[in-house]
């Protein structure tokens, strides 16, 4: 039998060719910033001013004694939107919802600290009288079974104490479709049940349903989860534009997104606040080393 002879071997020299070739290896950059901060962030123009609206302070919050959210302070401002970020279950949604006490609503719940709304602490204020200045959108898209036009005087009726008619709330309407992006889209179909909107054309409805308030605070709750690429890029052009009217708290999973819209960014994790700062500083540069495993990849 004929046997092959064994491939030459190349041998190294270990004083002059292994130098070189580990020369040639790039060096590992320890603290890379994550890819996406090369992309654009969506800015319809820069914000002229910045308001206090509310202010949390030293917000501690438990469910049956467990603790969710642990000595959080931040300021919300008009003219920012401010993103909530960390993984699930890390107390982001349990603070946004304490923001118009709906945390309230779950039992055995307990809340420490402060929240107040234009300097008022808001326990001292109506519950309801409170959610229509801080409003929440949610992340399924919830339209009430109803028209189009109805889904956003529900909120205008239930403001008054008589029924106006449809004709003197007509103009209030269509303010409020016309601030959410939604007006040209639905104008010659006010009357067409709501539910046969588009997922995206529906989420605008009902934060055209939360402006129709008039509130100072807007808050969301992934509202761009459940929808498609096309859909999640208007809510966001539209958030943008939102902030120079009120102050949007969102919580988000998606750190693209938070990068692209938000004017500061809220880093949590196991209930506590990690930091918090500008986006382009917290997703470039970030202080903590949590900040910068979370937003690198290395969890969550």
């Amino acid at each position: 039998m004929e046997y092959l002879s064994p491939p030459p071997v190349r041998r190294l020299s270990l004083d002059q060719e292994a130098a070189s070739v580990l020369a040639a290896v790039p060096e590992r950059v320890e603290e890379a910033a994550p890819s996406f901060v090369s992309a654009p962030r969506r800015r319809v123009a820069p914000s002229t001013f910045a308001i206090d609206r509310m202010a949390v302070e030293h917000v501690s919050i438990a469910y049956a004694g467990k603790p969710a959210v642990r000595e959080v302070s931040l300021p919300i401002r008009q003219g920012e939107v401010l993103a909530l970020i960390g993984p699930s279950g890390c107390g982001k949604t349990t603070l946004l919802r304490s923001l118009n006490r709906l945390t309230e609503l779950g039992r055995a719940t307990t809340l420490t600290g402060r929240i107040t709304l234009d300097g008022s602490d808001i326990r001292a204020l109506e519950p309801t009288a409170l959610r229509r200045r801080v409003t929440m959108v949610f992340q399924q898209p919830n339209p009430f079974p109803m028209s189009v036009f109805d889904n956003v005087a529900y909120v205008l009726r239930e403001q008054g104490s008589r029924r106006p008619r449809r004709q003197a709330l007509r103009r209030a309407v269509q303010d409020a479709l016309q601030r959410a992006g939604l007006w040209e889209e639905v104008k010659d179909d006010l009357d067409h049940p709501a539910l046969r909107l588009s997922g995206g054309q529906q989420q605008r409805l009902c934060i055209a349903r939360a402006l129709a308030a008039q509130p100072e605070v807007l808050l969301l709750d992934e509202p761009c989860s459940a929808l498609d690429p096309r859909s999640t890029e208007t809510i966001e052009e539209l958030i943008v534009k939102l902030r120079e009217e009120v102050a949007v708290v969102i919580v988000t999973h998606n750190l693209q997104q938070a990068f692209r819209i938000a004017d500061h960014v809220a880093f949590m994790y196991l209930g506590e606040l990690v930091e918090y700062g500008p986006a382009s500083q917290l997703f470039r540069a970030p202080r903590e080393q949590r900040t910068q495993d979370y937003v690198s990849g290395a969890f969550g």
